[in-house]
């Protein structure tokens, strides 16, 4: 089971927790707390089922929680991760400008495997992701539906719900993703 959580403090819907699950036959499932988000999401990445709920998270300083009907998950967060300090040496206007991520992207591919931050998104978006801090996961604990999600693995193989995969080993990032919706030149940027 590989697993992303987006806990969004900022965006055009206000702040939300999502939830993309590949599951281990390979199906792509998004969980949204509602019909604008699961829309929008939707439309961005490659679902094969989109639940829509409750979706709830709380992060401290060592714990991501994250609750909805389907899933019960605890992460535990550990150390910097160990580009963290090479993230943090950018300033944060660069760290998330499209012009940036566009530049950097070939070399952020070679030094993380399977991780891009420029790309291409559903219905015609360009899509940027500017990580500028990276901890480590030291532990998960929980169930989606009925089954118990087991010790913590690396992510093998990539999820496959848009342009890029997150790090094989896994980690909580600082992220704002911007999606420039090339039909309305709309840019949309989420702090997450």
């Amino acid at each position: 089971m590989r697993i992303v959580v987006g806990r969004w403090q900022a965006s055009p819907f206000g702040g939300f927790t999502d939830v993309m699950v590949q599951q281990p036959d390979e199906q792509r499932v998004l969980l949204a707390p509602n019909d604008a988000v699961a829309g929008f999401v939707a439309s961005t990445y490659h679902f094969d089922r989109v639940e829509i709920g409750p979706v709830a998270a709380t992060l401290d300083s060592d714990l991501l929680r994250v609750r909805s009907a389907g899933l019960d998950l605890d992460v535990g967060i550990g150390a910097p991760a160990p580009l963290d300090r090479l993230l943090r040496l950018v300033p944060d206007r660069v760290a998330t400008a499209p012009w940036w991520l566009r530049a950097v992207d070939p070399v952020a591919s070679r030094l993380v495997r399977g991780v891009h931050t420029a790309g291409t998104a559903g219905n015609g978006r360009r899509e940027y992701y500017g990580v500028r801090r990276s901890r480590r996961v030291i532990s998960v604990a929980g169930r989606y539906r009925d089954t118990d999600l087991g010790a913590l693995r690396p992510l093998s193989p990539p999820v496959a719900f848009g342009f890029a995969s997150a790090p094989a080993a896994p980690q909580i990032v600082a992220v704002t993703t911007t999606i420039l919706d090339t039909g309305f030149s709309d840019r949309r940027s989420w702090a997450q």
